[in-house]
């Protein structure tokens, strides 16, 4: 692997153990959140009495626990690059009862399984992540039985994900922040229309389709909007980080006024927008 991709991988890793204290707080809330894009996932992937499937940047292990539960006979490998993550994920496990899956901490460019080992391949929000997108479609791909399913999701366009641009805009407008190198990582990587369609034609998957899919994310107070964000979200917190005390309340201020705006009920349920996208080899 190229020296820049495993030096993104190596922060990658570094971030999401460092927030998974974090994600475990909130994993009710943003599981709640995430659901209807996992359940279209689901839908598309039909999985099915002995099935293998591969759950691939998985973080607390969903959707991979809902898809075990529907299996009689067949089991869940579930991935991530985070240790601390997958920990999470054993712990939903154990709790809900759900025996098999098996978890296992591994890179999407490099994944340790077999050609043509799995019957369903899915991934909810991991393809903004991954330095070479391109390269972890087709690892999908390889480790793909023919005839098998893949079905991820990606945040569509900013203008229709409140939940984040209240928060990231509000510090872009306040704080002199680089740009990031085009095609690097980041929320709304993904979000143009046909690009992973576009690239699961190029890793060789057929039969493709695209939808969209809304959610909400019910904060009901702007109090738990603000501690939610600022308690998972890896960009913002470095963000923050750098700014002085008067820049931060004043970015905390604007939140809240903006949220409260949308929201003068005070019940915060912010909308949503993803694209999931479907493939077969």
């Amino acid at each position: 692997m190229e020296q820049q991709l495993e030096q993104i991988r190596e922060q990658q890793k570094a971030s999401w153990n460092k927030f998974s204290s974090g994600w475990k707080k909130w994993d009710e809330m943003t599981m709640d959140f995430l659901k209807p894009m996992g359940t279209e996932i689901i839908r598309l992937l039909k999985p099915d009495g002995k099935d293998l499937v591969l759950d691939v940047a998985a973080g607390t292990g969903e959707p991979g626990l809902t898809i075990a539960t529907m299996l009689t006979g067949g089991k869940v490998i579930i991935t991530d690059l985070s240790d601390d993550m997958l920990s999470i994920a054993n712990e939903n496990a154990a709790r809900r009862g759900v025996k098999n899956i098996e978890t296992r901490a591994c890179d999407v460019s490099e994944m340790p399984f077999a050609d043509n080992t799995f019957d369903a391949i899915s991934c909810r929000f991991g393809f903004m992540f991954f330095p070479d997108m391109l390269l972890a479609a087709k690892e999908m791909v390889r480790v793909l039985k023919p005839g098998g399913r893949i079905a991820t999701s990606v945040w569509n366009v900013p203008e229709k994900n409140f939940w984040v641009t209240a928060i990231m805009g509000t510090i872009n407008k306040n704080m002199e922040l680089p740009p990031p190198p085009p095609g690097s990582p980041g929320m709304f990587r993904c979000a143009k229309d046909g690009l992973i369609s576009d690239l699961f034609l190029r890793a060789g998957l057929k039969n493709i389709s695209q939808k969209e899919i809304t959610g909400k994310l019910n904060c009901k107070t702007t109090d738990t909007y603000w501690n939610m964000m600022t308690e998972i979200g890896a960009p913002i917190v470095a963000a923050l980080s750098k700014a002085d005390d008067a820049v931060k309340e004043k970015i905390k201020m604007e939140v809240y006024l903006a949220v409260n705006q949308k929201f003068p009920d005070g019940n915060v349920r912010i909308d949503s927008s993803a694209l999931v996208i479907y493939g077969e080899k």
